[in-house]
């Protein structure tokens, strides 16, 4: 069975120490804006919108966007009257900021070890930095970005790492993988409990392993120790468990993240490309979504607070698709239109009391239930339609590199 693994950067791949090595990017970055931003003005614009990124639970907007809106904002300058000077320091000045930073000895042997195993990785770094800030500090770490399935960097994502849908975002980008999962870290607060609260299992990198593991319930030790840790606990044991109000909370907010990240800019064709006659097109998948959303899912959890030990029926929603003509709707507008379904859904549950969670129905197809079971359901749901679109995305992309070849 395939190990899906989830790999921390900083201190983890990377001897960082971000407690200097901040400092001293925030100073460079100044430096370099100088000419047309005053220092004292910059620098409370960089920390106010990296705290914005850090609290942010919009899954319309990705971390860039809520930063470049506070930053640019509260400088009073345009993005594009900066834009070549961040380019010029991200090309040319951050690049010098490598000897505040050192290659982990076994960060090399560990990845050319997992990918041996056939594992597939993804590095799981805080998304609060630009693509180009972060493919720079793997490299600094002696990797190529390209060797990863996925770096999670602030133009894609939309959430950082102190919240479990983070952790939700990046396997729904990853088409949900239905196999053992680790998220390796040396953070406790943003590697190792958000990951926990989803489900996941983790081990933390540290030097003081019998400390660490009085903490939190982890595999604990040096990277080096991960291998022997795997064979001694065994894949299988590293199954996620998606049951608690946390993990399913945030697989109902990641996965309007994870759309919003794989459908982007995709262009007509894809939208309304399927693969046989049987088969959804994207367009026809997210009407599904749409509507499910709307009529069945919100109908379901309404009936918990309207009556006793509601009975919670399921509709036939496989007619919808050529009753309602979804394949000759609008793709982008649709998506739209889940993720503000969505976002009502998300503002009911999270007024829901922690007792009501255990309230009892019977459903339609599954029987006795309570209401935790039904919201795990939906996010069964989610997980099973992110995992079609990833799907369709990677079979298009396949016939795109072979159509290219011949």
């Amino acid at each position: 069975m395939t190990l899906t693994l989830l790999l921390d950067l900083d201190d983890t791949l990377l001897n960082t120490n971000l407690e200097s090595f901040v400092p001293a990017y925030f100073q460079s970055l100044a430096k370099e804006l100088a000419s047309q931003v005053p220092p004292e003005k910059m620098l409370p614009a960089l920390v106010s919108g990296t705290n914005l990124m850090n609290q942010s639970e919009d899954f319309t907007q990705t971390l860039e966007e809520i930063f470049n809106h506070e930053f640019f904002l509260r400088l009073g300058i345009s993005r594009d009257a900066l834009t070549p000077v961040i380019e010029h320091y991200y090309d040319v000045i951050f690049p010098t900021l490598s000897g505040l930073t050192s290659p982990k000895p076994a960060a090399k042997p560990f990845v050319e070890w997992a990918f041996s195993r056939g594992y597939r990785i993804a590095i799981a770094t805080d998304p609060l930095l630009p693509r180009k800030a972060t493919y720079e500090r793997l490299r600094w770490a002696g990797f190529a970005p390209e060797q990863f399935e996925l770096v999670s960097t602030f133009d894609h994502f939309h959430f950082s790492k102190t919240h479990p849908a983070y952790y939700a975002e990046i396997l729904g980008r990853l088409g949900w993988p239905e196999t053992p999962i680790l998220m390796v870290g040396n953070d406790i607060d943003r590697d190792i409990l958000p990951a926990q609260k989803l489900g996941l299992a983790t081990f933390h990198i540290s030097e003081q392993p019998e400390l660490a593991s009085a903490q939190v319930s982890a595999g604990s030790g040096s990277l080096s120790d991960v291998k022997g840790w795997l064979d001694s606990v065994g894949e299988s044991a590293l199954l996620p468990s998606f049951k608690s109000v946390d993990s399913v909370l945030a697989i109902l907010a990641a996965t309007p993240a994870s759309l919003n990240g794989l459908l982007n800019k995709i262009d007509a064709l894809t939208w309304s490309h399927s693969a046989t006659a049987g088969d959804w097109s994207l367009t026809e998948l997210l009407c599904h979504l749409r509507d499910t959303e709307r009529e069945v899912h919100q109908m379901q959890i309404r009936l918990f607070s309207e009556q006793d030990e509601p009975f919670i029926p399921r509709p036939d929603t496989s007619v919808w698709a050529s009753r309602r003509d979804y394949r000759h709707e609008n793709g982008e507008k649709v998506l739209q239109e889940f993720n503000t379904a969505r976002l009502e859904t998300l503002n009911i549950l999270k007024n829901i009391s922690v007792e009501d969670w255990g309230k009892k129905a019977r459903h339609a197809i599954f029987g006795p239930t309570n209401f935790l079971e039904v919201a795990g359901f939906i996010a069964d749901h989610d997980r099973m339609h992110v995992q079609q679109t990833w799907g369709i995305l990677k079979k298009m992309q396949n016939f795109a590199v072979s159509s290219s070849r011949n």
